[in-house]
C-alpha cells in the first residue's frame, strides 16, 4: 500500500489560478505562487490529501512550451517559493506532484537555441526529432523539425537519444532534491516512447519511496502504460466521458459498461488499475457546465469518489463554477479565483459541502480505496454497486431520475447500515437492505460499526439546484411505443449526421487544428443525443408497456445499426490517420494502434486530442 492508493487529488493550473499574464517577458520574478498558500488549508478542509499542480517551470506562454526545466516560471516566483509551497503542503499531510512536460520543449529552450545558432555544428542537433536543415518553418528558422500536435511552438524531443534521456532523468532528480516532490504527471504520455518511460520509471523507483508516475493518456488499452515497468496510473478519459454523458442521456448502462471494461483490464487486482479519475480538468469544460440537469452534480461526484480509481477535483469545480471551451482559447477553463470569495463555501455552498463530505468518506473507508467492485443493480436511471474489502461491504446507490427509487440490494455481514451522506439507518434483513434513493441523488451506505463515525457526513443532498434544459415541445400526444420507434429512427439519423460531421471535422483538422476541435466536440454531443432519445423513451415507460417499448427499441436499433457502426469506426480511424500524416511520418506501430482502437468514444477523444 502506497500513499497514492488512498489519495484524493486537487488539481491546480497555477498560471490561471494565480492570475499570471498570458505571455512571459522573462523579467523579475513575481511571487504569485505565494498567493496560493492559503489554498492549502482549503484543500485539506474539503478532504483532499494530494495536489497535482502544473505546469510550473519557465515557459513563454501557457506553460507547456518549456524554456527551463530547472527554474520556476518568472510569472510565479522563484525556486525558493516552490520549495516553500511544497513544504507547507507536507506540513498539512498533503502530497505534491508536478507536471512533467518531457515530450517536447519550447523554442526558447537552450538546445533549440543552440541549433538555431550553430545549425549542423550544434551538439544538440540530435536532441529533436527529424531536424532537416533543408527545410523551413513559419518562423523562418532555416530548418524544419517534428513537433507535437501540429504546432511548431512545441518541438518534439528525440527520446531515443541517450543524452536526452539522461538530461530528463537528471531533471527528475533535481526536482526531488530541490523541491521534495512526491510524483510527476507526464504530459502527452500517450505519445511518449515506451523505453523512455521505462527509464523515467527507473529513476522514480530510485529517487524516493512511493514516487508516483501518472501519465496523460486519452485513448487505447491503458494496461500498455499502467504496469510495473512504465507508469503507476494514467488519466481515465474513458470514465470522464461516461460520467457526464451517462447522466445527460439518462444512461447508466454507459457508465457501468465503461467501469466493467476498465475494471477487467486490471486482471486479478481487486481495486483495478488505480486510474486517475476526474470529471473536468484544464483541457475540458467544467462539469457544472456540461450537465444538462445541474442536480446531477451530486450523483456524478458520488460515483467519482466511490468507483475504482483515484478521484481528483479541478480547482474551482468544488464551488460549482462554470467553464466553457471557446473557439481559440482555454482561458475560461483556467480562471483566476479569489479564495476570499468562497470563504464560507464548505458550510454554505451545497456543491462544496458535498465534495467535502465525500472527501471525508473516502479518507475514512478503506473499502473505497482497496475494495473489489461488484455491480448490484443497473437500469438506465438507477445504479448500485458494492466495494468489498476485508469483510467490509460498502454499498453505493445513485439515481438520475426526477423521482425517488426504492432499491433492494445484497448487503454485507453487518446488522445495520447507515447512509454516510443522508445519515439514514437501515437494517439488514435476509442479507438485504431496502433503501430509498432520492431523485437526482445517491448515497454511500456503510456497515454501521463503532469505528466508522468519522466517515458519516450528513449533508443536504437536495440542495444542489435542479436546473434542467427545457424539454422539446410536441404537437400532439403519442403512445410510448410510437415515441420509442421515432426515437430509434431519429437516433440513427442523428448518429449518421454526427459521424459524418466528425469525419469532416477530423479531415479539416489537417488544415486547422484549432477550429476542428470545436467541430468534433459538437459532433460528440450530437452523437450522445441518440442514446438520450432511446434511453429516455424506454426508461420513462411503465409496467408492461415499458418492457415492450424497450425491447422494440433495442431490437430495431440492433438490426439497423451494426453495419453502420462498423462504417463509422472505419471512417474515424481513417480520419485520425489523415491527421497523423499531416503532422509527420506515420509508423507501422502507429497504424496498428489506430486500427486496434474500435471504440467510438475513444476515437472521438483521440481526434479531439490533436490540439
Amino acid at each position: 500500500m502506497a500513499w497514492y492508493d488512498e489519495a484524493v487529488f486537487y488539481h491546480i493550473y497555477p498560471l490561471g489560478l494565480a492570475g499570471a499574464p498570458k505571455e512571459n517577458t522573462y523579467g523579475e520574478p513575481q511571487h504569485r505562487l505565494n498567493t496560493l498558500v492559503p489554498w492549502i488549508t482549503h484543500i485539506k478542509d474539503i478532504g483532499c490529501n494530494a495536489i497535482y499542480i502544473g505546469p510550473l517551470f519557465e515557459s513563454v506562454g501557457h506553460g507547456y512550451e518549456t524554456t527551463d526545466y530547472k527554474k520556476l516560471d518568472s510569472r510565479l516566483g522563484t525556486n525558493e517559493d516552490l520549495a516553500d509551497f511544497v513544504a507547507k503542503c507536507h506540513e498539512q499531510g498533503i502530497r505534491v506532484i508536478l507536471d512533467g512536460v518531457f515530450n517536447h520543449t519550447g523554442r526558447d529552450f537552450f538546445a533549440f537555441q543552440d541549433i538555431k545558432k550553430n545549425r549542423e555544428n550544434s551538439p544538440y542537433k540530435d536532441w529533436y526529432c527529424n531536424v532537416n536543415f533543408w527545410g523551413n518553418t513559419e518562423y523562418n528558422d532555416g530548418f524544419s523539425y517534428e513537433n507535437w500536435g501540429g504546432y511548431n511552438l512545441l518541438v518534439k524531443l528525440n527520446q531515443h537519444n541517450p543524452a536526452v534521456r539522461d538530461y530528463i532523468c537528471d531533471v527528475i532528480r533535481f526536482w526531488v532534491s530541490e523541491f521534495d516532490i512526491d510524483g510527476i504527471r507526464l504530459d502527452a504520455a500517450d505519445v511518449l516512447d515506451f523505453e523512455y518511460m521505462k527509464a523515467l520509471r527507473h529513476v522514480a523507483n530510485e529517487v524516493k519511496l512511493d514516487f508516483w508516475l501518472m501519465g496523460e493518456v486519452i485513448h487505447g488499452d491503458y494496461t500498455r502504460w499502467v504496469n510495473e515497468g512504465t507508469l503507476h496510473s494514467v488519466t481515465n478519459y474513458n470514465l470522464h466521458k461516461a460520467l457526464y454523458s451517462g447522466h445527460n442521456d439518462h444512461n447508466y448502462f454507459e457508465i457501468a459498461h465503461t467501469v466493467k471494461r476498465l475494471y477487467d483490464m486490471g486482471g486479478s487486482r481487486p481495486d483495478g488499475l488505480k486510474l486517475y479519475n476526474f470529471v473536468d480538468n484544464h483541457d475540458v469544460e467544467r462539469i457544472y457546465t456540461k450537465l444538462n440537469n445541474k442536480a446531477h452534480f451530486t450523483p456524478v461526484h458520488i460515483l467519482l469518489y466511490t468507483l475504482p480509481g483515484i478521484p481528483s477535483i479541478y480547482y474551482g469545480s468544488e464551488f460549482g463554477i462554470e467553464g466553457r471551451k471557446e473557439r481559440f482559447s482555454d482561458d475560461s477553463l483556467r480562471p483566476a479565483i479569489s479564495l476570499d470569495d468562497y470563504a464560507d463555501a464548505v458550510t454554505n455552498n451545497p456543491c462544496t459541502r458535498l465534495i467535502a463530505a465525500l472527501g471525508r468518506i473516502r479518507q475514512n473507508s478503506a473499502a473505497l480505496s482497496y475494495g473489489a467492485y461488484q455491480e448490484l443493480l443497473l437500469t438506465n436511471r438507477q445504479y448500485a454497486f458494492a466495494r468489498n474489502h476485508n469483510g467490509e461491504s460498502v454499498v453505493v446507490t445513485v439515481n438520475n431520475d426526477d423521482s425517488d427509487y426504492v432499491m433492494t440490494l445484497r448487503a454485507g455481514n453487518a446488522a445495520e447500515y447507515i447512509g454516510a451522506l443522508s445519515g439514514e439507518k437501515v437494517s439488514v434483513n435476509n442479507g438485504n437492505i431496502v433503501v430509498n434513493v432520492k431523485a437526482n441523488s445517491g448515497d454511500v451506505w456503510l456497515p454501521l460499526t463503532d469505528g466508522n463515525e468519522k466517515a458519516v457526513s450528513p449533508v443536504g443532498l437536495d440542495t444542489v439546484k435542479a436546473e434542467q434544459k427545457p424539454a422539446e415541445k410536441t404537437d400532439s400526444p403519442k403512445t410510448e411505443f410510437n415515441c420509442a420507434k421515432e426515437a430509434v429512427s431519429k437516433a440513427v439519423s442523428e448518429e449518421a449526421a454526427g459521424a459524418a460531421s466528425g469525419k469532416k471535422a477530423a479531415s479539416e483538422n489537417a488544415g486547422s487544428a484549432a477550429s476542428d476541435k470545436i467541430a468534433v466536440s459538437e459532433e460528440a454531443a450530437g452523437t450522445a443525443s441518440d442514446q438520450k432519445a432511446v434511453s429516455e423513451n424506454a426508461g420513462s415507460a411503465s409496467d408492461g408497456t415499458a418492457v415492450e417499448s424497450k425491447s422494440a427499441v433495442q431490437n430495431a436499433k440492433s438490426q439497423t445499426s451494426e453495419d453502420f457502426e462498423k462504417g463509422k469506426i472505419a471512417g474515424l480511424q481513417e480520419a485520425i490517420l489523415a491527421i497523423m500524416e499531416k503532422n509527420g511520418p506515420v509508423t507501422d506501430q502507429m497504424r496498428r494502434d489506430v486500427e486496434a482502437n474500435v471504440y467510438h468514444d475513444s476515437l472521438i477523444a483521440w481526434v479531439k486530442s490533436f490540439r
